[in-house]
């Protein structure tokens, strides 16, 4: 295997799109943001075919450019996509690499007044931009989002708030059951506070002022703090922590606002949208720091209660923590590249 980057069998087009929805957003976050649309091999050579899209995005602190990140022995998500439709291990299909960064890490891609329009950004400004320059089937059938922790949370709630965009859908460790994947930092990060009078602000204007991660907790409190801005921001974009930052007392209205959004609890409030989904691939390793492997089998468990049928679920738990599965991704986008296939 190489290390550096080979030609690809199909194109991938870099664009920026210009988003009124981000415009003038809540932390100044850039409103032109990049955009990559890969086409499948034989694109150009059949000017009268459309094909079904996945759309792709990334877990917390990602941003598109990194897709082009490569590991030591591995090939970075875009070269191992285009292998598996130019070796044929499944119909082909249009990616779409959707940005969704903010300064805070992270948009969960919700709409939120802390960070910005996310949700409707990826919903309302990308997807049709796609579909009128692409020839997509633009059809929720033949639309899926896939991605992994931040990413895979994504996944599960978008087709759940917008099934006439999206019908198929797979998360990798995606964050979910939240009392286990986000409670347990919460006295983590009271103890970081210390140092900062109990004031997330502070060690905020703190972190912003050096160079990134050089103090003990920076991730801790940054993750929680980025979280704190997408689930429970006031109408201000004010982050409200859902615990008391000295004490560690639970808030329980705020802790609530986040259990709302825990992908779990969302599913029976949107029992109707699940059922109409073609396609689920859920996984997780089982040694995930966040425990995303417990909150991958609630939400499977959730889904077939609500009705969806056990053969459109593909669910794994294997051997791993949370870092490091990029080597899953293929495999999801191939299973739902052939279930979201005309046929």
């Amino acid at each position: 295997m190489l290390p550096w980057s080979a030609d690809l069998a199909g194109r991938l087009d870099e664009h920026v799109l210009d988003s009124a929805l981000l415009r003038d957003n809540p932390l100044g976050d850039p409103h032109e943001r990049p955009l990559w649309v890969y086409t499948p091999p034989g694109y150009d050579d059949e000017p009268e075919r459309r094909y079904p899209t996945v759309y792709v995005i990334q877990g917390f602190t990602g941003h598109v450019a990194m897709w082009r990140n490569r590991m030591p022995f591995r090939q970075p998500f875009p070269e191992t996509a285009d292998a598996v439709f130019a070796r044929g291990e499944a119909p082909p299909a249009i990616v779409v690499y959707v940005d969704a960064w903010t300064s805070y890490g992270g948009s969960q891609f919700v709409d939120s007044p802390g960070t910005g329009r996310y949700h409707s950004y990826l919903c309302e400004e990308v997807v049709p931009w796609v579909d009128a320059r692409y020839r997509t089937v633009n059809a929720p059938e033949h639309r899926a989002i896939m991605g992994k922790s931040s990413g895979g949370y994504g996944a599960m709630i978008t087709p759940m708030l917008r099934p006439d965009l999206f019908g198929a859908l797979a998360t990798h460790a995606g964050d979910a059951l939240f009392e286990y994947a986000y409670l347990g930092d919460f006295p983590q990060v009271v103890r970081h506070l210390r140092e900062y009078g109990g004031d997330v602000m502070r060690w905020w204007d703190d972190f912003r002022s050096r160079v990134s991660f050089t103090r003990s907790g920076d991730d801790k409190l940054l993750e929680i703090l980025g979280y704190t801005a997408c689930y429970s921001a006031d109408a201000d974009g004010t982050p409200v922590l859902p615990f008391d930052p000295v004490t560690g007392v639970l808030r329980p209205e705020v802790w609530q606002r986040w259990l709302d959004q825990d992908p779990v609890r969302m599913v029976p409030r949107h029992a109707e949208a699940v059922r109409s989904l073609r396609a689920v691939w859920i996984d997780g390793g089982t040694r995930d720091e966040w425990f995303l492997d417990v909150g991958a089998e609630a939400y499977r468990r959730a889904l077939l209660d609500a009705g969806v049928a056990a053969d459109a679920v593909h669910f794994e738990l294997f051997d791993a923590a949370h870092g490091g599965i990029d080597y899953r991704y293929p495999l999801s986008l191939a299973w739902l590249s052939d279930r979201i296939a005309a046929k």
